[in-house]
């Protein structure tokens, strides 16, 4: 009996909780472990919508369809039961934690996912290793949560997360978003390092653009327009995409 994929997506439609206003529109997609997928659209398109119904995020509210995780529903799981489960979810917009270093946000991390607490000097071990495999100074652990970072600070930050946490599948709203190219390339070289590491994990890249994709290939590309994936393809697909627009998606796939 074949594995179930790690991910399946089912005729989802999902909705902003507090307004009613249905924004995924019957979305069908399918993951196997150790895949690479990119999400591509325009904006207002629901892909970061997506990320959020995929991490149990309170303001969305799922109203048709499912969310199978390894074969089991995780629609009635709360957020942080999904990120034990194995899923992580990197944000479009980080956000700051006055107070908190990011070595102790990451020890309270990995004490709620593993179930105990982590020993000091088994997670310095562990959080230094990290940092090692992702060339970042260890000094970067003592600053604050996200506080006065830029916007590749922020984005290394959640990298950092990724590389503790070793989910089992991680999406990635939008990493690319607000950084400059050699930002860019230092936050993709983290993420591939991360997957070289790690072949079995399950990346699900949602980006506007192609250039991401120049660093982190795809094995499937998929486009969503108004909250729904309505062609998918291989890596040459982000290149078709990025030369012709979407408009041209909206047509009708021809054989």
């Amino acid at each position: 009996m074949a594995a179930a994929p790690l991910l399946q997506i089912t005729n989802l439609h999902a909705e902003i909780a507090e307004e009613g206003t249905e924004i995924l529109r019957g979305v069908e997609l399918t993951i196997g472990e150790g895949e690479i997928h990119a999400i591509m659209g325009p904006n207002g398109s629901g892909k970061s919508t997506l990320s959020k119904v995929i991490s149990g995020h309170p303001s969305y509210e799922v109203t048709d369809g499912d969310l199978r995780f390894r074969g089991e529903s995780i629609l009635d799981l709360e957020p942080d039961e999904r990120a034990r489960a194995g899923i992580f979810l990197a944000f479009q917009y980080p956000v700051e934690i006055p107070g908190v270093s990011i070595a102790n946000f990451m020890r309270t991390a990995l004490g709620a996912k593993r179930g105990e607490e982590v020993d000091v000097f088994d997670f310095q071990d562990e959080l230094e290793q990290s940092m090692e495999l992702l060339e970042m100074d260890v000094n970067f652990a003592l600053r604050n949560v996200n506080e006065g970072f830029s916007g590749g600070e922020k984005k290394r930050n959640e990298i950092l997360q990724l590389a503790m946490l070793e989910p089992a599948l991680a999406v990635m709203d939008e990493t690319d978003s607000g950084l400059d190219i050699d930002a860019l390339k230092i936050v993709s070289a983290g993420i591939n390092k991360i997957k070289a590491r790690r072949p079995e994990m399950t990346l699900l890249l949602i980006t506007h653009y192609q250039r991401m994709l120049n660093y982190i290939k795809p094995d499937f590309v998929h486009v969503m327009v108004e909250g729904r994936i309505i062609r998918s393809g291989g890596p040459e697909l982000a290149l078709e995409l990025e030369e012709r627009g979407y408009d041209w998606v909206r047509e009708p796939a021809t054989a």
